[in-house]
């Protein structure tokens, strides 16, 4: 998967249902994605949080865009505010900050965004291996697809790929069957916890789900989907 910033609960339950995971850091940036960008709660409403970025282009490597870190501290101040009242607060706050407070002028948004995945990963006791494709996969870029997926998956004896559901709109199940690789799906199922005192608003950041959340409580989620 590309890194993405903060992302939501069903990224993580992607990264606790597998044994290795491969930052997908060597393909092509997507604007209006994920990979500097996701929604919290301010003021009982979603909002969007951004990291401003020099040069972002869809005919760039993730790995080639830095993050403009002029605007660091006004975001942080911004997730300080919005949960500063949140249960657990006082525990998550330094995970996130450390992650802000790493970003320089020479910060690549690939870094920063799989640094955000590695240390909510550490923080709920996940003990998945993590890589990035363009230190130890970089032999196979160019090849289409599902064909660099599944190359991936044969330089690790692995004989079973997990994708999120996304993934069905561009991988099927019987081209990798045929490469004798198990492609499976992640579907979440519903994840409803406390919030504030308003309707409660899904899928947000894991950010919002850490702050309203015991570690116990964020593992039992994320073991809440279905492999299909």
């Amino acid at each position: 998967m590309q890194p993405y910033f903060f992302p939501y609960i069903g990224y993580f339950q992607l990264i606790h249902a597998v044994d290795k995971f491969v930052f997908y850091d060597d393909v092509n940036y997507i604007k209006g994605g994920w990979i500097n960008r996701n929604n919290i709660l301010v003021n009982n409403e979603k909002k969007f949080f951004t990291l401003s970025l020099v040069g972002a282009s869809s005919f760039r490597l993730i790995n080639e865009i830095k993050v403009d870190n002029r605007f660091i501290n006004k975001l942080l101040k911004t997730i300080k505010q919005a949960y500063t009242k949140a249960p657990y607060f006082d525990s998550v706050y330094p995970v996130i900050e450390k992650v802000f407070l790493s970003i320089n002028e020479d910060s690549l948004i690939s870094e920063v965004s799989a640094l955000s995945v590695v240390n909510v990963s550490k923080y709920l006791g996940i003990k998945t291996v993590f890589e990035f494709s363009s230190m130890t996969y970089s032999g196979s870029r160019g090849m289409d697809k599902a064909g660099r997926l599944i190359q991936i998956c044969k330089d690790n004896n692995a004989n079973e790929y997990i994708n999120l559901s996304g993934g069905k709109k561009l991988y099927t199940k019987e081209y990798f069957i045929d490469k004798k690789i198990n492609l499976q799906f992640i579907e979440s199922k519903d994840i409803v916890y406390k919030q504030f005192k308003n309707e409660f608003i899904p899928w947000l950041s894991i950010i919002d789900v850490l702050m309203f959340n015991s570690v116990a409580d964020i593992n039992k989620m994320l073991g809440s989907y279905e492999l299909v």
